[in-house]
C-alpha cells in the first residue's frame, strides 16, 4: 500500500506515545444535571484535545462506538495554531517559525497532517472493534486525510465518503465554480463492522398501500423478473401459473429471481401480485410493511435530510437568543445522520454502553444531537465532547446547558421543553511527569497512579473504579489472567523516601499467601530477583528515585 510522506512525519510518528497522561479534574460548579460526577455520566472536557484524548484512554481505550470530529479545514484563513509539544528541536523550531498557521503558510498541508496524525493514532485505540469514524472536510485536505486514515486504520477498513449538501445557494461571487458541498470520510475500526442498516423514515414507510385490502397489511411490490437471461441462470427457469387467467407464463427471454422452491413458498403465501385485475403479464412479489426492516445508508445526504450550514446557524442564534455566537455550525440532523448510521452497526451492545467522541466539539452539535436522538428513541447514548478554546465555557457547554433545560423561543416542541441530561465539566489535571515527580513537586492521587500503571501494563480501563486498597492488599484483582496488582505508594515525598514504600520480604510473602501471579509496582525492592520468581511475582519500578538521600 502507499504510504504518505509529508515533513515532520518522522518526529510525529510515535508522538502519541510520548504525550503524558493527565487525569481529568471535574469542575462542577460547570457542570450540570443530577448525574454531574457519575462514572457513566456525559463528559465535557476543556483542555488540549491530544492530551485530553490519551487522558480518556485508561478508561475508554477500545469503549467508544462513534467519533465525529469537525477539524480545521486549513482552508488559509482560519489561523489554526498548532500548539502539540513534540520533542524535536528541530520540529518545534520549523512550526515556531510560521505559527499561526495562515494562507502565507507554504507549509500548512504539512503542519495541518502533524496535528492530524497523533489524534487520528488515538482514536483508533479509542475505538471499539465495532466502532466507526466520522471526519468532516472539504477539499483543502480530503485527499491527504484519504491517504493519511487509509495508513493508520488500514484501506481495507474505507467503507464510504459522504457528500453532505451543506448550502442550496449559488453564489455568483465565485470564479469557477460554487461550491454546496462538504465530505465525510468514514472508517471502521475493523472487519467486524460488515452490515449497516439505518432505520427507516416515515416518509419510505408511506410509499406502502394496500390496495387490494390484503390481511397481512400495507405492501409494496418488486418486479419477479431476473435482469440474468435465461442462458446465465437456466437454474431459474420455470413456468409460472396465473391463478386469475389459468394460463402458464414464462419470460421470453430472462430468467426468474427465485428458485422454484422459493416461488413455491411465494405461492403459499400468497405474495405474487397480477395486477387489479389479475392481468399482468408477469407477477410482482409483495413486500409487506410489517415485515421491513432497516435499510442501507447511502452517501448521499441532501440539505432536505441534513440541513444545512446556515440552518445550524438558525438554531445556534435560537438557543443563545444572539446573532453572533459561532461561525458556521454544523446543523443537528447532519451530526444525527452519522450516529445513527453507527447505530445501525450490528453489534452486541449493553445497556448504556454507546458511546460518543467528538474531540473538535466547536458549538457543542454533537452533544445536542445526542441528546435530540435519545429524546425521540429512548437510547441511551452517551457524549463526550473535547474543546480546547476558551468558549469551552460560555458557547459548548452552555450550549448543552440549555438544551438540557429547554429553549423558549425554539419551534421544536421537545427542544423547548429540554431534551434532558446532564454533564460533567473537566478540565487536565497534571501531567504524571517523571521529572516533576522525582523532585516530588507533583504526584498524582494513588487511584489516578494505579489506574494509569494497569492500563499501561494490562490494557485495563479502571479509571473511576479504585480505590486506595488496605496495607498490603492488591488494588486489582484480574479474573481474565488470575493475576493480582499491587501498587506500594502515597503521595507524599517523605513516605516514598522510606523503607515502606520498598518490596520487602514479609510483604512478598503475605502475595504469595494468595495463590496467585502478581504484578507489583513499587519504588524499589529489598529482594532479588530469584525469590520474586518463586514467589511469582513481577516486580516493576516505579519512575522515581524518592527513596534515596539527596
Amino acid at each position: 500500500m502507499p504510504t504518505l510522506e509529508f515533513k515532520g512525519k518522522q518526529h510525529i510518528y510515535a508522538h502519541h506515545l510520548t504525550v503524558p497522561y493527565r487525569p481529568l479534574v471535574p469542575d462542577f460548579d460547570k457542570s450540570h444535571g443530577d448525574r454531574a460526577g457519575q462514572p457513566d455520566d456525559n463528559l465535557i472536557i476543556h483542555g488540549d484535545n491530544l492530551e485530553a484524548l490519551k487522558a480518556l484512554l485508561p478508561r475508554y481505550a477500545g469503549k467508544v462506538n462513534c467519533i465525529y470530529i469537525d477539524p480545521p479545514y486549513n482552508t488559509g484563513n482560519e489561523g489554526w495554531v498548532y500548539n502539540d509539544n513534540v520533542n524535536s528541536p528541530m520540529m518545534k523550531q520549523w512550526l515556531e517559525d510560521n505559527s499561526p498557521v495562515d494562507n502565507e503558510d507554504l507549509e500548512r498541508h504539512d503542519k495541518w497532517l502533524s496535528m492530524m496524525w497523533p489524534r487520528v493514532q488515538l482514536f483508533h485505540d479509542l475505538l471499539t472493534q465495532d466502532g466507526v469514524i466520522f471526519v468532516s472536510i472539504d477539499d483543502n485536505e480530503q485527499a491527504h486525510l484519504r491517504a493519511l486514515m487509509d495508513e493508520i486504520f488500514g484501506e481495507e477498513n474505507f467503507l464510504a465518503t459522504l457528500i453532505w449538501q451543506h448550502r442550496t445557494g449559488r453564489s455568483n461571487n465565485a470564479r469557477r465554480f460554487s461550491n454546496q458541498r462538504e465530505m465525510i470520510h468514514v472508517y471502521r475500526r475493523s472487519p467486524k463492522v460488515d452490515y449497516i442498516r439505518i432505520a427507516r423514515s416515515a416518509a419510505l414507510d408511506d410509499t406502502y398501500s394496500n390496495p387490494d385490502s390484503d390481511p397481512k397489511g400495507p405492501w409494496t411490490s418488486a418486479s419477479y423478473v431476473n435482469p440474468a437471461t435465461k442462458e446465465k441462470r437456466p437454474n431459474l427457469v420455470y413456468d409460472i401459473y396465473n391463478p386469475h387467467t389459468g394460463t402458464q407464463v414464462s419470460h421470453p427471454t430472462h430468467a426468474w429471481k427465485y428458485s422454484y422452491e422459493t416461488h413455491s413458498e411465494h405461492v403459499r403465501e400468497e405474495r405474487l401480485y397480477w395486477g387489479a385485475d389479475g392481468k399482468m403479464r408477469y407477477p410482482r412479489l409483495k413486500n409487506y410493511l410489517q415485515d421491513a426492516t432497516g435499510i442501507v445508508p447511502i452517501d448521499l445526504t441532501l440539505s432536505t435530510e441534513s440541513s444545512t450550514t446556515d440552518s445550524g446557524t438558525r438554531l445556534l442564534n435560537t438557543i443563545f437568543d444572539s446573532t453572533d455566537v459561532f461561525p458556521n455550525p454544523k446543523p443537528v440532523d447532519l451530526i444525527a445522520n452519522c450516529i445513527s448510521i453507527s447505530d445501525g452497526v450490528e453489534r452486541n451492545l449493553q445497556e448504556g454502553s454507546v458511546i460518543i467522541l467528538d474531540s473538535f466539539a466547536g458549538s457543542g452539535t454533537t452533544a445536542h444531537a445526542t441528546l435530540a436522538l435519545n429524546r425521540e428513541d429512548g437510547g441511551n447514548r452517551k457524549f463526550i465532547l473535547v474543546e480546547c478554546e476558551d468558549y469551552a465555557d460560555t458557547i459548548t457547554a452552555e450550549r448543552v446547558r440549555r438544551v438540557i433545560d429547554g429553549v423558549p423561543d425554539a419551534k421544536d416542541t421537545e427542544l423547548r421543553d429540554g431534551l434532558g441530561g446532564s454533564f460533567t465539566y473537566c478540565t487536565l489535571g497534571e501531567p504524571l511527569d517523571t521529572e516533576l515527580m522525582l523532585t516530588g513537586e507533583t504526584l498524582p492521587d494513588y487511584p489516578d497512579l494505579a489506574a494509569h500503571l494497569l492500563y499501561t501494563a494490562r490494557g485495563i480501563n479502571a479509571v473511576g473504579t479504585l480505590a486506595q486498597p488496605a496495607d498490603g492488599d492488591p488494588f486489582y484483582s484480574d479474573p481474565e489472567t488470575d493475576t493480582d496488582y499491587y501498587l506500594l505508594y502515597r503521595p507524599d515525598p517523605d513516605w516514598l523516601r522510606g523503607n515502606d514504600a520498598m518490596l520487602s520480604d514479609v510483604q512478598a510473602a503475605h502475595i504469595a499467601e494468595r495463590g496467585r501471579a502478581a504484578v507489583v509496582f513499587a519504588a524499589g525492592k529489598f529482594m532479588g530477583q530469584r525469590d520474586l520468581t518463586r514467589h511469582s511475582i513481577t516486580f516493576c519500578q516505579l519512575p522515581y528515585e524518592l527513596h534515596r538521600d539527596g
